[in-house]
């Protein structure tokens, strides 16, 4: 069994395409606070101030949301903070671009956010220098941003060579570089041996560590269905396959869920799990998904798991969807809207 106390253990909002709203965000506290988790990161693709027009400020009604968020979550004793994706900006960064930085982390300092996390994931990272040049920028955020724990998603997060596929080829020696250049607290994502792997235990692990030279922090891309594949199904089997004795591999372990965020809590019940650290039992997820909701996806979850929206057919889809629409809640809303191909796959995610 692992020790949560010493990592951040709960969820990271990193999935593209439809995006939670501020009231599932705000339910989540309670979520993570009974299943015994410690922490959330809001770093969603789809706030354009997040990632392409990182340099701008939120509308004051996205502003006052966040703030809600960070004194929600800090009132709940959860470890709460933003993933800022500044695109491509090791490509090039002077003195405008380091200056429109300092600005936004101290914008960001004004949440008193206990966490920072910069983003790197999802951007082409054919440049020799990209590990230098990462770690330079994530220095200059450890300055700015003294009081925040830094962490940082390298280009490269996993072995799996579908990333330079899409994003380029990786510089040699891009880990090693990035462990011996990256300040020595911060710590750094790592997805496994694929983007989305099934199973994650200590020789996926191994080598990596001791590429960076420090133990990693697991974004475990389970539940998430984001993806054109991914987005066909519903995953609520609880997480599993995840080694319990990493503790020394991994600094924590957050999950990335669905656009779903109820639909979600099942398989984070095998986070819960995992770490021995609260009661995220069958009763609890009765209740909060609801009774009639919760015995319903106990008799379809594994036809949407394994089926999904094509494997059932436009008839099929269209009848559960009537059924689930006519359930009373919000995780029945989102099966219903799910089955009626409510939650449209972005193409902006390419990593499938």
């Amino acid at each position: 069994m692992a020790d949560i106390e010493a990592s951040l253990v709960g969820v990271i909002e990193g999935f593209y395409g439809r995006s939670w709203s501020v009231d599932t965000r705000l339910a989540y506290a309670d979520y993570l606070s009974e299943a015994g988790l410690n922490t959330c990161i809001y770093c969603p693709k789809e706030d354009p101030y997040l990632r392409r027009q990182w340099q701008s400020d939120w509308p004051q009604p996205k502003w006052a949301e966040l703030q809600k968020l960070s004194q929600t979550y800090r009132q709940r004793g959860i470890n709460w903070g933003v993933g800022l994706s500044p695109v491509e900006l090791y490509r090039d960064y002077g003195a405008l671009q380091r200056e429109q930085l300092r600005k936004k982390l101290e914008r960001l300092g004004e949440l008193e956010a206990p966490l920072l996390a910069i983003l790197f994931d999802d951007m082409p990272g054919d440049l020799d220098a990209l590990a230098s040049r990462q770690a330079e920028i994530v220095s200059d955020v450890c300055r700015w941003a003294p009081s925040a724990r830094v962490l940082v998603c390298p280009t490269y997060y996993s072995f799996d060579p579908v990333l330079e596929q899409y994003f380029g080829r990786m510089p040699a020696d891009y880990w090693p570089q990035l462990g011996k250049d990256m300040p020595v607290d911060v710590e750094i994502f790592w997805t496994g041996s694929k983007v989305c792997s099934k199973a994650i235990g200590i020789s996926d692990l191994q080598p990596i560590v001791e590429q960076l030279g420090r133990p990693v922090l697991l974004w475990d891309n389970y539940p998430v269905n984001d993806g054109a594949v991914r987005s066909n199904f519903v995953y609520t089997s609880k997480l599993a396959a995840r080694a319990p004795d990493l503790g020394a591999y991994i600094s924590g372990h957050l999950c990335n869920p669905m656009n779903q965020g109820l639909l979600s809590l099942p398989a984070l019940s095998g986070l819960a799990e995992l770490y021995g650290s609260g009661q995220f039992d069958n009763e609890a997820l009765c209740r909060l998904l609801g009774p009639l909701t919760w015995e319903r996806l106990s008799r379809d979850g594994r036809v949407f798991e394994e089926q999904g929206l094509s494997g059932m057919g436009q008839q099929q889809c269209r009848q559960l969807a009537l059924e689930y629409g006519a359930l009373p809640g919000a995780a029945a809303l989102e099966v219903a809207q799910w089955l009626r191909g409510e939650y449209s796959f972005d193409p902006a995610c390419l990593t499938t």
